[in-house]
């Protein structure tokens, strides 16, 4: 059986791995080993990065929310409250884009959510 190197794979991982560091800084955009601990060092960036998108969305729309409530004389937490007991399955993000781009339809939530915690 005919000895097979592995020079063809190894060239081709390493290619890969340099392609992905194209655009850093220094050596860690030519030099394969640098290359290779950034790449594994942005992976770990990348990963937790996800996680904290969506934590920062959903603060982004609750402010909103908030604001929306505050313009229609209540505060957030009373406003999800009386959605939630006057059966409005609402998500978050829905619900800051009625306050944004839709005020009186909003408003008309926020008499909903009155009426419902009343």
């Amino acid at each position: 059986m005919a000895r097979v190197k592995g020079a063809m794979m190894t060239r081709k991982h390493r290619n890969k791995v340099l392609g992905l560091a194209k655009g850093y800084w220094g050596n860690k955009s030519r030099h394969f080993k640098m290359a290779n601990e950034q790449m594994m060092k942005s992976g770990r960036y990348a990963y937790i990065g996800r996680k904290q998108k969506k934590r920062e969305f959903r603060q982004l729309w609750i402010t909103r929310i908030s604001a929306g409530c505050k313009a229609n004389g209540m505060n957030y937490s009373t406003f999800m409250h009386g959605l939630k007991t006057a059966g409005i399955g609402m998500n978050r993000k829905m619900l800051s884009e009625m306050a944004i781009h839709e005020p009186s339809a909003f408003a008309d939530l926020c008499k909903v959510a009155k009426e419902a915690n009343a």
